[in-house]
């Protein structure tokens, strides 16, 4: 599982026009779902992301989680995570799960973010085409890999 951790000021991601999550200050989590991946480390990576300290605290320092400054958290599937381009110009997405086995992996990453946070967690629309807008805070990118 390879997922791109940027915190925001906001987010929102649009489907056909229409706004499918929207968040405030907090996680734009992008998530790729490898073809080998298990809910092990679907809830390592929840886990892992929920106690991250990339929040300032009173003195400047990153020292706070989403969980300690009451943010929000916006999950967008991006299976082009695992896009290989080591050869040629096109590239090769056998790497990332198919979507009967990444779907049901991203709902259920959705709901263990809402029953172990307590956030507000919104999300994109699995396999659609999505227009995400964020304005970055700092900016702060991590990539959580497990």
């Amino acid at each position: 599982m390879r997922i791109v951790v940027q915190r925001v000021k906001r987010a929102s991601v649009t489907v056909k026009g229409s706004v499918s999550g929207q968040i405030s200050k907090g996680l734009l989590l992008l998530v790729g779902i490898h073809e080998n991946d298990e809910d092990d480390q679907m809830r390592w990576c929840c886990d892992k992301i929920s106690k991250l300290r990339i929040f300032e605290d009173d003195d400047g320092k990153m020292n706070k989680s989403v969980m300690d400054v009451n943010g929000e958290i916006l999950v967008v599937s991006q299976f082009t995570l695992y896009g290989n381009s080591k050869k040629g110009t096109r590239p090769s997405f056998i790497e990332a799960a198919r979507p009967e086995k990444a779907e049901p992996m991203y709902q259920r990453m959705i709901e263990r973010f809402k029953d172990m946070s307590g956030l507000k967690v919104e999300s994109g629309e699995f396999g659609a085409m999505m227009d995400v807008e964020l304005v970055n805070d700092g900016p702060v990118t991590l990539i959580v890999e497990k």
